[in-house]
């Protein structure tokens, strides 16, 4: 098999786990790291050892004219995905586009029908779906292991320090000089509990979602939410609710919990874990392996595999990133709701991470839940 040239867009912050990514492949004789795009080009240091000396400019299509490479992975600020994608696309290049795949659901079809009238392959990194869990779980649910679905809650708590709203110009921004960013906690650090959520109630795609209800707030001095909940109603009457905060008192790990009429299967995705409750049984515990997106998309582009996450894929998402763009924005919490921890220098809402917990157990938003801080329910509502 020959290798596949890449090029990389977007090699900090997130991108040092694409660039250890690519290493790892690249070990593996299965790809091979033809450029880098950064507005200042990285230092030695920067590059991993083993990745050699890729081309390096601050002009993405250039580069990829240059290089000849096959396929691009992108990881830049979210209102720069639709341009990048449609550059790499234009050109014939295969793309790994970063969650969330645009700001916008409009952008986002722009990109997707783009993508497709070019006739590449675009895998959006939900590497959440690339967990054999997935299967697994649906196929449990197939059996009737649970019983009826009867809804599927999300809980994310997690703890973000003020600096990581510094970390960026467009970091925690609901828009930038007139244009869409909605870095919001449901929309991108656990925009994989959204999607996975989506996916577990079979409800992936923009057709299958009805209804959508946002309740968004925040701690910090930001412009978007940092302590929400989202409720989707699917095209086959299921309620998915998703909850999340970056302001807990003990972060943990996120889970999603599918929930039936005769149990339930809790999958903590990034850790590839699921624990199935059933009537008449113990707990059970299963650990499963993970399809690496790159490398599924590698396989894809050479060898004609099935692409795991393709935009379409990720359309019932794309819808709730809308719904919570076209939403007011967040509402403050009262400064008596939250404390800041000076060692840590970030801000924690008390009583928060059992909220979250309740609001995936119980399928109820946070105005549901009685939380003195949450209005009475007055969630914004989109019907899609």
């Amino acid at each position: 098999m020959s290798t596949v040239d890449i090029v990389l867009a977007g090699a900090r912050g997130h991108g040092r786990w694409h660039l250890e990514n690519i290493r790892r492949l690249q070990d593996k004789g299965i790809v091979r790291l033809a450029g880098i795009c950064e507005l200042t080009p990285l230092t030695g240091d920067e590059i991993p050892e083993g990745l050699g000396t890729p081309e390096q400019s601050a002009d993405f299509g250039a580069l990829l004219d240059s290089t000849g490479a096959r396929i691009a992975v992108i990881c830049t600020p979210i209102p720069t995905h639709t341009d990048l994608a449609l550059a790499a696309a234009s050109r014939g290049v295969h793309i790994l586009l970063e969650k969330p795949p645009a700001p916008s659901y409009a952008e986002f079809r722009r990109m997707a029908d783009g993508v497709a009238a070019a006739g590449v392959a675009c895998q959006i990194g939900f590497q959440s779906l690339g967990s054999h869990a997935v299967p697994a779980i649906r196929e449990f649910v197939e059996e009737g292991a649970i019983g009826e679905v009867t809804g599927i809650g999300g809980a994310g708590a997690w703890a973000r320090a003020e600096a990581y709203y510094r970390r960026a110009p467009w970091a925690g921004k609901r828009r930038m000089n007139g244009v869409d960013v909605i870095d919001g906690a449901l929309t991108n650090p656990l925009a994989h509990a959204v999607a996975t959520a989506l996916a577990l109630g079979d409800a992936s795609r923009a057709e299958d979602v009805t209804r959508i209800e946002t309740e968004l707030l925040r701690a910090n001095d930001i412009q978007s939410d940092d302590t929400s909940c989202v409720r989707v109603t699917t095209a086959n009457g299921l309620q998915v609710i998703v909850a999340v905060t970056l302001c807990a008192e003990d972060p943990d790990e996120p889970y999603v919990v599918v929930h039936g009429d005769r149990g339930r299967i809790t999958y903590w995705y990034k850790q590839d874990r699921v624990l199935l409750q059933r009537a008449g049984h113990g707990p059970e515990e299963y650990e499963y392996g993970r399809t690496d997106l790159l490398e599924n998309l590698v396989d894809h582009v050479t060898d004609g595999d099935e692409l795991l996450v393709a935009p379409d894929a990720t359309g019932a998402f794309m819808k709730v990133v809308e719904a919570i763009r076209l939403a007011p924005d967040p509402a403050p919490l009262p400064t008596t709701a939250w404390h800041l921890l000076p060692d840590e220098n970030r801000r924690v809402v008390p009583g928060i991470d059992g909220l979250v917990a309740a609001a995936a157990d119980s399928l109820a938003l946070y105005s549901e839940l009685g939380a003195d801080w949450a209005r009475p329910h007055v969630a914004n509502e989109v019907s899609t």
